[in-house]
């Protein structure tokens, strides 16, 4: 800020000046104002000297004082106004390329978050005299702008960043500005490790390798790209599968299948995944690798051991290597495991014959009676007609419904056998036992004309909803609604509580009257 006696000098120098151009002495006025800006070297003084010149001297010598504050003040704080009343002047001159050289210079200059006048200015002068390019670039600029504004209060925010290079590859920008953008914005690295803050951030190294891959064509940059995100990744808290997936697929793009069973076999060991260990044993099961595959397997399985997908997948490829005992030892093994999560499905790695899968479902429910393999079994009991091989001659009509009916009351006895499980041995699994008999139903309704709903009707739960008060911090009381089943012998149990209920009072009244009397 100017001080008193700068200001009344200034004032005193202005005074001078007025009285010299009165009297015409334009010279004089003009020695004046270079004592001027000597003395006070600022935007203001230039700009005060430019316009007198304009009135007085002529264009030239007004380029020149804008020209000389241009070279004197390009990173002042003032900077913004001096560009932009150079620019208009240029304007006013007819010099349309001139005025845009300046703003495309200043804009280049003067940061992008101090720019927001000047970008403004020259985003009005692209739509007078500028063409359909040039509107967009100055358009683009002010997005720019805008981005940089965003990123810089809050650089956290990975959206904005995706949004800034989205725009920078949309106008097909500076390859070398996008590559410092996508620098900038990986360097914001989330606060907490805590997967949820990483999960949009770790799109912007996916985004950058891949463009360096794609855009830029330098392969040793996106190699080095997909390693510091994985170095980055905090492992023993979580990780990414995604991130390690796309790096050997990259490698094996390279033709580096080294460099890719690296990348993976680092996966499995710091942090396997299900998503992992499938891609990998697929790109050893295409170049033939069946020994890798097993080995694989066994490490899958020994992560995972009551994975049902793995144990089915390698019963499978053992198979079609016509390795039938070693499918049968997997299936085995599979069957032993004291937990698995889908024990239904096991029965598919059987041999199909009728036997040997029902003693498989009997075996299953030894160590789970988990009610999806009890509405598996049933639904193979009702479909055992399907999988007889018919020898001679065809059977006739009348035998083939015999044997629908056969494999319809082995269906219904397996789910009576577990209905009365569910009733004597686990009475709290209410909602299990429910979720079997509407299968049941179901079941019942494909049969058509052989099914009969009515035996499962009468067995159906009656649905409840209750409410349960919660207190909550401040003091007031919210309800919480949840579904309740009453089962047929619940209600007759229910009923009889309360017929003996009634009675009782009712005796305990006819006592205290007669006690009045």
């Amino acid at each position: 800020m100017a001080s008193g006696k700068d200001c009344d000098r200034a004032l005193a120098y202005m005074t001078r000046k007025d009285m010299e151009v009165k009297y015409n002495e334009i010279e004089r006025a003009r020695s004046i104002y270079e004592r001027f800006v000597l003395c006070h070297p600022t935007v203001s003084a230039y700009l005060r000297y430019a316009k007198f010149e304009m009135k007085s001297g002529g264009v030239e010598l007004a380029r020149n004082v804008y020209e000389r504050a241009s070279e004197m003040f390009p990173d002042d704080e003032e900077a913004e106004i001096l560009f932009v009343a150079f620019a208009e002047f240029e304007e006013r001159c007819k010099e349309v390329e001139r005025a845009r050289i300046i703003y495309k210079f200043a804009l280049d200059r003067i940061p992008k978050g101090k720019a927001e006048y000047l970008y403004s200015k020259f985003v009005a002068f692209e739509k007078q005299y500028g063409d359909k390019e040039g509107i967009e670039d100055a358009i683009v600029g002010k997005r720019r702008l805008q981005y940089e504004d965003e990123v810089r209060k809050n650089p956290l925010n990975y959206d904005s960043w995706f949004d800034y290079v989205r725009l920078e590859e949309e106008t097909v920008g500076n390859k070398d500005r996008i590559r410092e953008i996508y620098e900038r914005a990986v360097a914001n690295v989330p606060p907490a490790e805590e997967k949820r803050y990483w999960q949009r951030y770790i799109y912007l190294w996916i985004n950058y390798a891949l463009y360096e891959e794609i855009e830029m064509k330098d392969m040793e940059r996106a190699r080095h790209v997909y390693r510091e995100c994985l170095k980055l990744i905090p492992h023993t808290k979580f990780s990414f599968a995604k991130v390690w997936l796309l790096a050997a697929q990259y490698e094996i793009r390279q033709l580096n299948l080294t460099g890719a069973r690296k990348i993976l076999g680092n996966a499995i060991g710091k942090a396997p995944k299900d998503k992992i260990f499938k891609e990998y044993i697929d790109i050893e099961l295409r170049l033939g690798n069946i020994d890798r595959c097993r080995k694989l397997y066994e490490r899958y399985l020994e992560w995972s051991p009551e994975n049902c997908y793995a144990w089915i997948k390698y019963s499978e490829m053992e198979r079609s290597l016509a390795e039938t005992e070693r499918a049968r030892a997997i299936f085995e093994l599979a069957v032993s495991q004291p937990a698995i999560d889908m024990p239904e499905l096991l029965w598919k790695i059987s041999e199909g014959e009728l036997e040997k899968t029902r003693a498989l479902y009997e075996r299953l429910l030894d160590p789970t009676k988990h009610q999806k393999v009890w509405v598996s079994y049933a639904q193979f009991e009702a479909s055992a007609a399907e999988h007889r091989e018919d020898k001679g001659d065809q059977d006739q009509e009348e035998d083939a419904i015999e044997r629908k009916k056969d494999c319809i009351r082995l269906a219904r006895a397996i789910f009576d056998r577990a209905n009365e499980h569910y009733k004597d041995s686990t009475p709290e699994l209410k909602e299990e036992r429910a979720m079997l008999l509407e299968e049941w139903l179901t079941m019942e309704k494909s049969f058509g004309e052989l099914g009969d709903g009515s035996v499962v009707k009468r067995k159906l739960p009656m649905k409840l909803k209750k409410r349960k008060p919660i207190s909550r911090e401040d003091g007031s009381t919210e309800y919480e609604e949840s579904i309740d089943y009453l089962f047929p012998e619940e209600s007759q149990t229910a009923n009889l509580k309360f017929l003996e209920a009634a009675h009782k009072w009712k005796k305990q009244k006819m006592a205290a009257s007669e006690d009045y009397h």
